[in-house]
């Protein structure tokens, strides 16, 4: 079927498909490296704890069956060696059969993990790279050209992705509707980066303008993807670049680069694509079988966009195959902070010698600038931004980590910038305190070199001990 195939892709199939493993590698090399104090044997959200109540048939994942920290740790490990040969063009090396299985390879590890992940991993940009990952391993390799119908399920998505996050927004705050969200955004977003500040003091009229522009982006131009060429690619090619303005702007984890990713392969690069046979027949059979499965699951997307309750970052299937997306359909106008101090003073009063733990990428110190870490994304201090907003969002899982903090623990303190104790020297007593944070003007930070000015709001925890300790004399 000579309409199955789109050989004027080959480049963007290619381009596309190594810039997909790098995410996946960056996706593994997170979960590889904070999981034991989120969710191992002792994290604050254990595994073990999960899938003794939570059925295999609700969140399917290899760690149903089995589940040790060595064992997850070899899995997300393998997860990142199999993105890096990915990465390196493995994938066009092997048959098409086997090219199939090898991209399934990282889904299937990363569903496992996503589906035990519970708080940890309940955001848009872990079902996006699931949804996405899965379509990936129906594209082919080199034996074969790009086929139509996965190119225009790639586009689906990026449609679903940018549209809406446009309807959530005009449905949502009116901010958005006034042009004004903006004024605040930079400001009270989870995780500022180190351009953040800069962002914020743009003048009014410039933030008025990049709202505006971020609904022609989300509500008109994804249309535009389903155009005849070059329509498809100048449309793909402004995601792009309005997706980079927001890698500027903050830590989005790796929901931006996902975004570019899926762009990308809706973009015609200038190439003489190889002369290759035409597809066999069980490969088109699959690939219109999936394709036929996954337009019969968007009825749920769909309805949910029309909806005018539209909800946000879900998934309709325990395999995550099609889901629903957007992002910050309300936007906060105050930031707070949970700030996490220790003493070791037997008893604590408020003149105790009270320490502050430094996190990674959470605001905490007024003088520390922001750091830039995405696309790798530091959950705890993500969640810490849900703590602030209220408690209920960390209910199952702070009071583990102050625990975790009170008996220094090795792993938990991997997540933090710098803990204020040694580690053989732990805290007696940890509390935490609830601050109000803003940008400094121009002027205050020329006179103290601080991009934040903190005033205290209440206590969020009062001084806690280990029970059991006893006091010293």
């Amino acid at each position: 079927m000579e309409w199955f195939m789109a050989p004027d892709y080959w480049t963007s199939r290619l381009v596309f498909q190594r810039a997909l493993a790098g995410v996946y590698l960056v996706a593994f090399l997170t979960a590889a490296l904070q999981f034991r104090a989120l969710m191992g044997e002792r994290g604050m959200l254990p595994v073990p704890h999960f899938v003794a109540r939570v059925p295999f048939k609700a969140a399917p994942s290899i760690f149903q069956l089995h589940y040790s920290d060595r064992f997850f740790a070899a899995c997300a490990w393998s997860g990142c060696a199999v993105s890096a040969a990915l990465l390196a063009g493995l994938d066009s090396a092997v048959p098409l059969w086997g090219c199939m299985l090898l991209w399934l390879v990282p889904w299937a590890l990363y569903l496992s993990i996503v589906n035990v992940g519970q708080t940890w991993y309940s955001f848009g940009w872990e079902s996006l790279l699931l949804e996405v990952g899965f379509l990936a391993a129906f594209l082919g390799n080199d034996e074969v050209a790009p086929p139509v119908v996965v190119l225009f399920l790639l586009r689906w998505i990026l449609f679903r992705v940018e549209f809406g996050a446009g309807l959530i927004k005009m449905r949502g705050d009116a901010c958005w509707r006034r042009l004004t969200c903006l004024d605040h955004h930079h400001e009270t977003q989870p995780m500022p980066g180190p351009l953040s500040w800069f962002f914020h003091h743009l003048p009014k009229p410039v933030h008025r303008v990049e709202v505006a522009a971020n609904h022609v982006t989300q509500l008109v131009v994804p249309v535009l993807l389903f155009t005849p060429q070059p329509i498809a690619t100048a449309a793909a090619s402004l995601m792009i670049v309005t997706q980079l303005w927001l890698v500027l702007s903050g830590n989005f984890s790796w929901l931006n680069w996902i975004t570019i990713v899926l762009a990308l392969s809706a973009v015609q690069w200038p190439s003489d694509p190889p002369s290759v046979p035409d597809a066999p027949l069980w490969y088109e059979v699959v690939v219109l079988a999936i394709a036929a499965l996954l337009l019969f699951l968007s009825y749920h997307p769909v309805a949910n966009m029309i909806s005018r309750r539209q909800v946000m970052n879900r998934s309709f299937d325990p395999l995550h195959l099609v889901n629903t997306y957007g992002a910050f359909g309300s936007v906060s106008r105050i930031r707070y902070e949970v700030v996490i101090e220790g003493t070791a003073d037997d008893v604590p009063r408020e003149d105790s010698d009270w320490r502050e733990y430094e996190f990674k990428g959470k605001p905490g110190d007024p003088g520390h600038w922001p750091r830039q870490f995405a696309p790798y994304h530091l959950r705890l201090d993500w969640l810490m931004w849900f703590a602030a907003l209220s408690p209920a969002y960390a209910g199952s899982w702070f009071t583990t980590l102050v625990e975790r903090l009170l008996e220094s623990d090795r792993d938990t303190l991997k997540l933090l910038r710098r803990s204020p104790f040694p580690p053989d020297a732990p805290p007696r007593y940890v509390r935490a305190r609830l601050f109000r944070y803003r940008y400094t003007t121009w002027r205050e930070l020329r006179e103290t070199g601080a991009c934040w000015e903190r005033t205290y709001v209440r206590e969020y925890l009062p001084p806690t001990r280990l029970a059991g300790v006893a006091q010293r004399s």
